[in-house]
Formats: C-alpha cells, sequence, structure tokens
C-alpha cells in the first residue's frame, strides 16, 4: 500500500521550492547578548596619564608662582613694632635684629632674630606676630635680676637667677648683694662654685626676701644668708631650699634673736643657734 503525502488546504500537496543557482541557506545561530566584547583600554589609559601631567603641572605652577609671590616686596617687613625693652636701647635691638633689611615675611621665624639679638645681656627670648603683608611685633622678654654683685672693675651690677651679669646697677637698688668668700676672686663674675649664691637669690621667698641684704658663698658652695636685723641664716650647700626657708621663716616669727646670732639650718630638722663671735 503506498503512502501519499498530505495535502495542503486547498487539496494540493506541500512543495518546497528550490530556486536554481542558489544554494540553500542553513540559518546561522544569533550571537549572544552577554558576550564579552573586547575594548582597547589604551585611549583610556592615556586619557589618565594626561590628567595627572596636567594636574601636576597646575599644582607646580600655584607653588612656584605663589613663593615668588611671597618674596615679592610687597610681602617683605616694611613695618616693625617691638614691645616690652626696658633696659636696652629700642634703636640698637632693631639695628641689630637685621629686620631694617627688609627681611620677607614668610619664613621669618623668632629663634632667627634671637640669634641676632644674642649679644644683649636681658633678653632671653622673643616671640613675633606677623600682621600681613608686611607688619611684624616683636615682643622681647628680658630677665629679671635678683641681685647684685661688684665686678671686676668695682662697679655694681645686675645679677639673674642663672647668674648672668645684666649690666651697671645703682648703688641704692633694693637687692641682695653677691659675694664670694674667696680671696682669689671675690669680684662677680665668680668662679663655678659662687653660682649657687645667685640661685638661692632668685628662690628667696617673699616671707622675708626683703629682709636679705648679703648673700655669701665659699669655694665649696656654702652659702650663708645675712639679713639686715643683722642676724645671719647658714643654709650650707643650695639644696632643700624648700624646708630650709620653711625654718628661717619659723625662727623669725618665733623666737627672739640678737643682732649678731648665726642660725644654721644646714639639717632643717635640727637648728643650731649661736651668738655673735666674741669682740
Amino acid at each position: 500500500m503506498s503512502r501519499r503525502k498530505p495535502l495542503n488546504a486547498d487539496g494540493g500537496r506541500t512543495l518546497t521550492k528550490v530556486r536554481p543557482g542558489r544554494p540553500s541557506r542553513t540559518p546561522s545561530a544569533s550571537p549572544r547578548r552577554d558576550a564579552p566584547v573586547e575594548r582597547s583600554t589604551a585611549p583610556r589609559r592615556w586619557r589618565f596619564v594626561k590628567g595627572t601631567l596636567v594636574a601636576i603641572a597646575v599644582v607646580a605652577t600655584l607653588a612656584f608662582g605663589g613663593r615668588w609671590v611671597l618674596h615679592t616686596s610687597y610681602f617683605r617687613v616694611q613695618n616693625v613694632t617691638i614691645v616690652g625693652l626696658h633696659h636696652e636701647s629700642e634703636p640698637q635691638v632693631l639695628a641689630a635684629s637685621g629686620l631694617e633689611r627688609h627681611p620677607t615675611m614668610f619664613g621669618l621665624s623668632a629663634r632667627s632674630i634671637e640669634r641676632n639679638l644674642s649679644r644683649f645681656s636681658w633678653i632671653t627670648g622673643l616671640s613675633i606676630v606677623k600682621h600681613w603683608p608686611s607688619t611684624l611685633v616683636v615682643r622681647v622678654h628680658e630677665s629679671t635680676p635678683v641681685a647684685v654683685a661688684f665686678g671686676a672693675h668695682h662697679v655694681l651690677e645686675y645679677v639673674d637667677r642663672a647668674g648672668r651679669d645684666l649690666g651697671a646697677a645703682p648703688l641704692h637698688v633694693n637687692l641682695p648683694t653677691l659675694q664670694y668668700l674667696d680671696p682669689r676672686s671675690a669680684t662677680w663674675p665668680f668662679l663655678h662654685a659662687g653660682s649657687a649664691a645667685a640661685y638661692v637669690a632668685g628662690r628667696l621667698p617673699v616671707a622675708f626676701g626683703a629682709q636679705v641684704s648679703l648673700i655669701t658663698v665659699d669655694a665649696q658652695g656654702r652659702v650663708t644668708l645675712k639679713m639686715t636685723t643683722p642676724v645671719s641664716f647658714v643654709l650650707g650647700p643650695a639644696t632643700q631650699l624648700h624646708a630650709k626657708f620653711v625654718a628661717i621663716a619659723s625662727v623669725i616669727s618665733h623666737s627672739t634673736l640678737r643682732p649678731g646670732d648665726v642660725v644654721d639650718v644646714t639639717v632643717p630638722d635640727e637648728l643650731a643657734v649661736t651668738g655673735p663671735a666674741p669682740s
């Protein structure tokens, strides 16, 4: 029995037409949408390098340009105010400071000015305030004298707590006088041992400091206070000063001392009082 092909809707058979001379085409698979597409990264890398170089050039231009501007005359010191001077000459200090040469405000420091003023004995430090573009305020810190001493030419000189000679002082000044009990070096500046007298003078308490008229020190560093009463207090070495000063204040307040008495407070808890030396 022969099998017939199915008929189409109009009763005919379905035939596939093939055009002569053209091979049949097999539809190819379409590319997947999620397949990676290879792209060159060279343009992107070049844009990054180019942007970086431009940024560096801009920053360098601003830096060098700003530095050049800050070193122009507009940003140089033109006006200087010095405050805190009491013992040194302002024109001399200004001339020695180097500020009259109109340095640039940029990079100017108090330390550099201090080096220029190191020859002035009263000046121990300073601070500066910059008011841009060209004004400078210099605040000078001066040393405080705590005693006086006779120098090599028998001229009375101020002495600070570090033992530095600050310059000539009037004879009537109300400060204790330092004396070194070594005939080989009896004038200021003393030898190293003599600096203990200045150290003690700088630490005298308010309770009796104004009553001290003379501070002596020997070659071994033993210090003695001679009061205006006159009474003497032997401190010994310049150590335990707080305890020794408390003992002295207590003796002055609660004891009756005669002129010429000597009170030894070398050991603060073991006071020893002796009378004046026989005449």
